[in-house]
């Protein structure tokens, strides 16, 4: 399946925000916090127009996708298993979303950001409920203890993550820096995503 491969910073630009696609990058050396980053991409990047109610509807969903790292065809998909669910269709993506097992692992501080917590999944050095998963997708649930192979716990980067993450993991989650294990507390809120979205115009804009 295609994935984008291009700019990460082009899509910050694009939205305007910053998405913190790149990790700690982010942090230090930001397109947007530079002069020309201000503009989005492309030769009209400059150019200043009122965005009309689809625009606003369209940007918030794209700006969901590209948090989580998905294809158009799997952000439809975890809509419509929102839309079939009990209660707020907004809030049951926003959940769905956040208990994907790479959005967990990048939740729990044992990647730097979502794209790499996927490449750490994808090489099987994940474990869930002390079965091996290499799934991104793979949907977790409250009471699934997340943790890594005892291999990888000795790896270096691995060992500095582990360092700063007990001052970053959501109150839906806990984690035992000793035995590198993160346990799902709860179902997170709507509120407890890693960064703020308006699940209400991406709502409208499937529903139109």
């Amino acid at each position: 399946m295609s994935r984008y491969l291009g700019s990460a910073c082009k899509l910050c630009r694009r939205e305007k925000e910053k998405l913190f696609l790149k990790g700690e990058r982010c942090f230090t050396n930001c397109a947007l916090d530079k002069k020309r980053g201000k503009n989005g991409p492309g030769q009209h990047g400059a150019a200043k127009s009122k965005m009309s109610d689809y625009a606003k509807h369209l940007r918030e969903k794209q700006k969901a996708r590209r948090i989580y790292g998905l294809t158009e065809e799997q952000f439809r998909h975890y809509y419509e298993v929102a839309e079939k669910k009990k209660g707020s269709t907004g809030d049951n993506l926003l959940i769905l979303l956040e208990l994907r097992l790479d959005n967990v692992v990048y939740r729990l501080g044992l990647a730097s950001s979502k794209k790499q917590a996927r490449q750490v999944v994808n090489h099987g050095n994940v474990l869930v409920n002390d079965k091996k998963v290499d799934v991104p997708r793979y949907q977790l649930k409250a009471g699934d203890v997340v943790t890594v192979p005892e291999k990888y716990k000795e790896n270096a980067v691995i060992k500095k993550l582990i360092e700063k993450t007990s001052t970053n993991v959501p109150s839906w989650l806990s984690f035992d820096k000793n035995k590198v294990a993160g346990t799902i507390v709860s179902e997170p809120t709507a509120a407890e995503t890693s960064h703020p979205i308006d699940s209400q115009l991406i709502v409208e804009y499937y529903s139109k």
